[in-house]
């Protein structure tokens, strides 16, 4: 059931190719790049002009947001009477952000300052009643929630019973009611006139910081900038991680902050990126720098700074961000790293099972969202297996993990179904919930499971339409070999910071030639060598095996990727990395021709003496032994096309044939995989005994239609 790709190529500008150019004259740039800014908008000289540069984005007043007048008047308090504060975060990237970039302003303020993370594990998401109990007997005055807190009522009271003020700065979907904090500030609240609404945690905690600058300035100074220099870096890697839309302030904030990283002035950050590979370590000898990116910090910077609080403590992360030095800053790096791979170990081990339950409890035909529960599943890693399987299905999924009777779950949802409002309308079956329209927590008990699973898909099935459960991928331009270039793919950085509202650009070509199609990184990914009139290239797909895409060697194919720079030993190359592929045109008609001429034989038609299309006994120990050799390393996705090319050139019909009869003797169970004729799931079937292939009616049937000379 994994649904194919639809491409969705933008609109055609080749009849505005005068305007197009204008825009690569006056901005010095490369047509592509100025067709790129056209297809997103930027119509005109000056509009394109500002959108590079960024001169139409200015940071809105950080006062117009509701309450911060309050939120400043109470930290301006607490550290003017050394009252004890501490700031309560998330465990993502964005809550250690978040609590990194206030803890230290508010420690160089002077204040009496601590912070709190809860465990993902032991306490779950949000504020939790044992841990006020334990900040109020340390005499905490003032509790400031940082990526969390809106829909935390009761435990405000119960803080406030306890002697705490509490001040929520978050930046999540409110709730009917909202908590009687001394200040809440949230872009999302119904009453806020704040006119940007999608920052992040950190986001709008930079902008606390910068309304408590300006007002320890008096509005005097360059108190904006002084903010911006500071903390910009950490700001922007929270932002990105959180999959914020990167336009208005946001586009501001992650494009300075980016620039900050690359002048590497933090020890955390830099010590992560050496490790990583990002940069090198200019004492080691070996000179290499990256360019600081969006998906750079995607990738690489975030996945390890989430790891901690996913397996292991997200105080380490946040010390990572407050380390001076860079011993201390390399030993939590390492530290971060080994993390990542047991995260990753994890996710891989809960990806198998998933998998495994989807297809032996999902209901496709009656279930727009995939509800998975099992015990012990580790529930810093259930999020991101969520997420893997709502990009492989396009559907909405929900995991959970049930640690006795009660539950922790992590669901992914899709456009056109708001989860949040999905889990609103379950609200009575669950203990506690929360989020954003694509991505939320849960917390259900066990018995309540399988209403649960009714309701949620009861609300998919009145709110998601076909057209939602299409996986789409817009394509910016249809090109030729001739845009293919290095020069092209450097100046695309022009466009950065890439993400959500402003994606990297995605581009596509017809009937390109396979050279090479091989199996990487532990055949978990493929590298093909393609040719394009006279431009050869690699082209990278990430996830998939040679086996699951059936391309090869001699093949032409449609690629859909973006236009990447590989640096290797001092040596810059444009590569494609692929975002889909498919057949082109001239072998989906090969392929369609020998499709025809099996249903031909298969309706019917005689068989000539020389069509050699009725297999031999040595033929079959042949093909068995093809199947066996991938189910021995792993492979249960076989297609016709495949076993064709292992087999010296078996044809397709005969090879078709074969399977027909190893899945009529049952000497192989087999499926056909998606309902796609070529492409089958094949298992072991456990028999011990041999079979006489000679008993077979599909066997005996093509004998028999053999014509006599």
């Amino acid at each position: 059931m994994v649904k194919k790709k639809e491409w969705k190529i933008k609109c055609d500008s080749s009849a505005q190719i005068a305007e197009i150019k204008a825009i690569a004259e006056k901005l010095g740039i490369k047509t592509l790049t100025a067709q790129l800014l056209y297809n997103r908008g930027y119509k005109t000289q000056e509009e394109a002009e500002c959108f590079v540069k960024n001169e139409n984005i200015s940071f809105h007043d950080s006062f117009l947001l509701s309450d911060m007048d309050k939120a400043v008047a109470r930290i301006m308090t607490a550290i003017e009477n050394n009252e004890k504060i501490v700031i309560y975060g998330d465990y993502d990237v964005d809550g250690v952000t978040s609590v990194s970039i206030l803890y230290l302003y508010l420690k160089e303020k002077g204040g009496d300052v601590s912070y709190y993370i809860p465990s993902r594990t032991g306490e779950g998401y949000g504020i939790n009643p044992s841990a006020i109990e334990s900040l109020a007997e340390k005499d905490t005055k003032l509790l400031i929630t940082v990526d969390t807190g809106i829909t935390a009522v009761a435990e405000t009271e119960y803080a406030k019973s306890l002697g705490m003020d509490v001040l929520i700065t978050d930046h999540h979907e409110c709730q009917s009611e909202l908590p009687a904090a001394c200040a809440i500030v949230n872009p999302r609240r119904p009453d806020c006139i704040y006119p940007f609404k999608e920052l992040a945690g950190v986001g709008v905690v930079f902008k606390l910081l910068c309304s408590l600058e300006r007002t320890f300035c008096k509005d005097s100074g360059d108190w904006l900038r002084t903010v911006c220099d500071t903390y910009g870096d950490i700001v922007a890697i929270g932002t990105v991680a959180d999959v914020m839309p990167l336009v208005d302030e946001n586009r501001l904030i992650v494009s300075r902050g980016l620039k900050l990283i690359e002048k590497i002035n933090r020890p955390g950050i830099e010590a992560l990126l050496e490790l990583s590979g990002a940069v090198s370590n200019p004492k080691a000898g070996v000179q290499k720098k990256r360019r600081i990116t969006s998906t750079l910090i995607s990738y690489v910077i975030a996945p390890r700074i989430n790891a901690a609080g996913r397996i292991s403590d997200a105080t380490r992360a946040v010390e990572l961000f407050l380390s001076e030095t860079a011993s201390d800053a390399r030993l939590i790096a390492e530290e971060l790293c080994d993390t990542n791979r047991m995260r990753q170990a994890e996710e891989n081990k809960i990806m198998e099972q998933a998998y495994e339950k989807i297809c032996n409890e999902h209901d496709f035909e009656n279930d727009k969202v995939i509800v998975l529960a099992e015990d012990n599943w580790h529930n810093g890693a259930i999020g991101i297996v969520a997420s893997r399987i709502t990009e492989k299905y396009n559907l909405p999924s929900i995991l959970i993990s049930f640690d006795g009777n009660v539950s922790k779950g992590s669901g992914r949802s899709i456009k056109g179904l708001n989860l949040v409002d999905a889990l609103g309308y379950c609200s009575d079956l669950l203990i506690k919930y929360g989020g954003h329209e694509l991505a939320a927590g849960l917390s259900i008990e066990r018995e309540k499971l399988p209403e649960f699973k009714r309701k949620i898909n009861e609300y998919a099935a009145m709110h998601l339409k076909p057209e939602n459960m299409v996986t789409q991928i817009d394509v910016d331009a249809e090109i030729n070999e001739e845009d293919i270039t290095l020069e092209n793919a450097e100046e695309l950085f022009l466009l950065e910071p890439f993400g959500i509202s402003n994606p990297v650009p995605v581009f596509m070509v017809r009937d390109a030639y396979v050279m090479e199609a091989m199996p990487i990184g532990s055949n978990r990914h493929t590298r093909y060598t393609v040719k394009k009139g006279q431009k050869t290239v690699n082209a990278l797909y990430f996830g998939k095996n040679p086996a699951e895409l059936d391309l090869f060697s001699g093949d032409t194919v449609d690629v859909v990727f973006n236009l990447d720079v590989n640096e290797y030993m001092k040596n810059k190359n444009v590569q494609l990395t692929v975002r889909d592929i498919r057949a082109g045109e001239k072998t989906r008609n090969i392929r369609a021709e020998k499709r025809a001429k099996y249903d031909e034989i298969k309706n019917g038609r005689m068989i000539l003496q020389n069509e050699g299309i009725v297999p031999s006994r040595e033929d079959f120990v042949n093909v068995y032994y093809a199947i066996q050799r991938e189910l021995r390393q792993g492979n249960e996705n076989i297609s016709v096309y495949s076993l064709e090319r292992q087999l010296n050139g078996m044809s397709y019909v005969k090879v078709r044939f074969i399977i027909d009869i190893l899945k009529e003797t049952n000497v192989f169970k087999i499926e056909e995989k998606d309902g796609e004729a070529d492409a089958y799931t094949v298992k072991m079937s456990g028999l011990k005994n041999k079979i006489n292939l000679e008993k077979s009616s599909i066997l005996r049937w093509l004998k028999s239609r053999v014509a006599k000379d």
